[in-house]
């Protein structure tokens, strides 16, 4: 085989579907934050604003995070030096951990260098914990948990997206004595919806099953103290296992789960993903612990989040441009294709200095390609003008449909 022509049929076939993805070299800002630096291919600098960061409150810049994250390197230096069972635990570690137990009110929580791999190796690791165990999956969760789910050797079953009637007719359908998971996402992020929490818990009690749930893109953003939207609606108590990362709303970098003392202790003793990865370095365990602790009570960033992402769907929704609207802090504005997709983001970025990412498959479905925009607390009334003005232009320009506006 010729393998190096092997290699273009491959890239050559996501150029043709237009959705070769390229990274953008851009240099954040600190203190300035949404404003970064651009380095074109040409090696030129553009001042762009990013309007599809995951530090969603600001905290990568908030100096509570940044004054721990220093402390800790000038006391420790730079990496953990080793696994967290071979001298890569620290107090920073350890503080970490009962920062994050405490946020969720479970016994124990359990860290990991991100929460792609707590997904992976929590889901991968419980039918080891529990022979015959079957997980219930919705059909639109994250891909961490997806492969967390596929390779585990254990069965398994998809439930159609939210649908809690399909998810109890799998149920249902079972050996009622065999071990049972459900995992699911309190917040979607592409769509920005919300899981059926309760009624899956309320199955989850009825057919005596475990629940997992992905809190990623709701910690630090929902409930009084930032635990997420189980949190916010009081269903805390009633989810045996919680995951969440510390790189997008605590600004940060590492995931987690929290859970009873007995499942972590099990999950870090057998999980591979866990025992055979070198741990966080002590200044992000540091700053991530601040951020923690700093989001339980600084309501102000949570509510001036949402009303930026309120702002910004009012005025998108007022042009006439499709968007997506759960409630949630995440504002999609869909395209449908991923040519178009690209183009409306590369005119964005290098004609009005706009950096949103186009989302297309396997992210999403083909067919539903979009931008993805996530206002912050930062992004101030300037920035939000220059956003939907250059919608408005390259939604013309580029002759796409508007939505009917009604009086």
């Amino acid at each position: 085989m010729d393998y190096t022509a092997q290699l273009d049929v491959a890239i050559d076939r996501l150029h043709e579907e237009g959705r070769y993805r390229t990274f953008i070299d851009i240099e954040r800002q600190n203190g300035q934050f949404p404003h970064a630096e651009w380095t074109r291919p040409d090696g030129s600098k553009q001042d762009i604003t990013v309007w599809c960061g995951n530090d969603y409150l600001g905290m990568g810049q908030n100096p509570v995070v940044l004054d721990a994250m220093h402390e800790a390197i000038d006391a420790t230096g730079a990496g953990s030096g080793g696994t967290r069972n071979i001298s890569g635990t620290t107090v920073y570690h350890k503080k970490l951990e009962a920062e994050l137990a405490n946020l969720h009110e479970k016994e124990e929580a359990l860290l990991f260098t991100s929460a792609y791999i707590a997904n992976d190796a929590t889901l991968s690791t419980l039918p080891k914990l529990f022979p015959g165990l079957i997980i219930y999956s919705d059909a639109t969760n994250h891909a961490s948990m997806i492969e967390g789910v596929r390779r585990n050797g254990g069965a398994k079953r998809i439930f159609r997206h939210n649908d809690v009637a399909h998810l109890r007719e799998l149920l249902a359908a079972d050996d009622p004595a065999a071990p049972k998971l459900i995992a699911f996402e309190s917040i979607y992020s592409m769509d920005g919806d919300f899981g059926p929490i309760e009624a899956i818990c309320d199955l989850a009690d009825e057919f005596g099953a475990l629940t997992y749930i992905d809190e990623v893109h709701a910690v630090g953003m929902y409930g009084p103290r930032g635990a997420g939207v189980a949190e916010r609606d009081g269903l805390m108590h009633r989810l045996d296992i919680i995951n969440g990362t510390l790189a997008k709303a605590y600004g940060v970098m590492g995931g987690y789960i929290a859970a009873s003392a007995k499942m972590c202790d099990a999950i870090r003793s057998y999980a591979p993903g866990f025992i055979f990865t070198t741990s966080l370095p002590p200044a992000i365990a540091a700053g991530a612990a601040a951020s923690v602790k700093h989001l339980k009570t600084a309501q102000e960033l949570r509510d001036s989040q949402q009303l930026q992402a309120k702002i910004l769907k009012m005025r998108l929704k007022g042009l006439g441009l499709p968007i997506i609207d759960h409630g949630s802090h995440i504002v999609p504005v869909m395209v449908g294709n991923p040519v178009h997709t690209k183009v409306l983001s590369d005119m964005l970025l290098e004609e009005h200095g706009i950096y949103v990412q186009p989302i297309n498959f396997p992210t999403v479905p083909r067919g539903t390609e979009r931008l993805r925009f996530t206002p912050s607390p930062v992004h101030g009334p300037r920035e939000m003008d220059a956003l939907v003005k250059a919608m408005d232009a390259l939604w013309s320009h580029c002759a796409l449909n508007r939505a009917e506006l009604t009086a």
